[in-house]
């Protein structure tokens, strides 16, 4: 289960990325005492000191954190990562706009009447800004965030839901080489005027399909189960996933995984809790974050009774994203990393691990496969 952004301290680089004093939930914990006992207990304290956050002395869960190797600080290299793709190079990310090249070319090769926005916003703020404007011109609305994304919003009963799927399709045909994004995303929404705008559920992803030497292949082709929750299967554009369930926001992939690990499944169930990011790391929403946590661990106990004894539970996180810090992009921080399984070791230091690719290769070595990067510390919880 990844907690999307929830860093646990700048890396030694981090100033190379402007990200020089970013610790996302050392400055949370700072803000006020957040309750998660549950947390606690896994370990989470024993990781580094964390305000309000003791040192479990018998810890149920194992604890270290995890390097972020690749090149970025984005949602799509922090997943890769985990399943073995280290990224020397980074995704592109475009902080004050598509230049005029790219937008020229959407354009007239979408063949639409120009284009409103193309700024880096939140998708409900923005329709919020621009719905209006955009239903009465048929102009779309191009954005972008802190990830490496081209999204495209539009209404449904403006421009219908296969001509903005088209859009996208040529815009992920242009953005290529130097300008290839991590993602290409439909954004519909519906409603009649600004205060009732709200997206539908017919967002489509166009993701630059990862190598296909990486964990969730390497699974399927076996024959086993690789169940994707929530944003996951469109981070890997959906290469080896074998069952893909719907969640819009962490209340759903927490009742989806729990749902998935009573289904009896053989394999890997890969959840992404997106709130901790999308509505409270780029809002820059302490208060929020800190409730999310708090949340989050009062339903921890539900996904480890669901746990089977041979069953393996993995919490980390993709990059940082310090609701204290500067601006609305994330901060390159390390992830941290608990371990709890019925059967599993407890109160082992797992250390700073290399990589999160640690995390696929200790995956891997569980069923008998070996990625190109990673060192598992499967051996270190028997």
């Amino acid at each position: 289960m990844v907690l999307d952004s929830a860093g646990i301290g700048e890396m030694p680089d981090a100033a190379d990325w402007g990200d020089a004093g970013a610790d996302t939930l050392g400055n949370i914990f700072k803000s006020r005492i957040v309750s998660v006992p549950n947390l606690q207990k896994l370990g989470l304290g024993n990781i580094r000191p964390l305000n309000g956050v003791p040192v479990a002395e018998s810890p149920i869960g194992s604890y270290g954190k995890c390097t972020l190797k690749s090149n970025g600080k984005d949602t799509t290299t922090g997943h890769w990562e985990m399943a073995g793709i280290i990224l020397k190079r980074a995704f592109p990310t475009f902080p004050n706009g598509f230049p005029g090249r790219i937008i020229d070319r959407f354009v007239a090769e979408a063949n639409v009447p120009g284009i409103l926005g193309n700024i880096p916003a939140s998708g409900t703020e923005i329709i919020k800004e621009l719905g209006e404007e955009h239903v009465r011109t048929g102009k779309p609305i191009v954005y972008t965030s802190a990830d490496s994304v081209f999204q495209i919003a539009a209404h449904e009963e403006v421009v219908p839901i296969d001509r903005l799927y088209e859009m996208c399709e040529i815009a992920r045909r242009i953005l290529d080489g130097d300008d290839k994004v991590g993602r290409v995303i439909a954004r519909p929404f519906l409603g009649t005027n600004a205060a009732d705008f709200k997206r539908t559920e017919n967002r489509h992803d166009y993701a630059v399909p990862p190598p296909s030497e990486n964990l969730l292949p390497m699974l399927n082709d076996a024959g086993l189960d690789v169940v994707c929750i929530g944003k996951i299967a469109s981070i890997y554009d959906s290469l080896g996933v074998t069952e893909d369930l719907t969640a819009k926001n962490n209340d759903q992939t927490i009742d989806q995984t729990i749902k998935a690990l009573s289904a009896g499944s053989r394999g890997l169930i890969f959840s992404n809790l997106v709130d901790f990011d999308m509505l409270y790391g780029h809002r820059r929403d302490t208060e929020g974050y800190a409730k999310a946590l708090e949340h989050f661990d009062s339903r921890l106990p539900e996904i480890i009774a669901a746990l089977h004894d041979d069953d393996l539970l993995i919490l980390t996180a993709d990059h940082g994203n310090d609701p204290t810090y500067k601006g609305s992009d994330h901060t390159r921080e390390y992830a941290p990393l608990l371990v709890y399984g019925k059967t599993a070791k407890p109160g082992v230091d797992l250390g700073t691990r290399g990589s999160l690719s640690d995390i696929g290769q200790t995956i891997a070595e569980n069923f008998g496969f070996d990625l190109v990067a990673g060192d598992s510390f499967l051996a270190d919880l028997s």
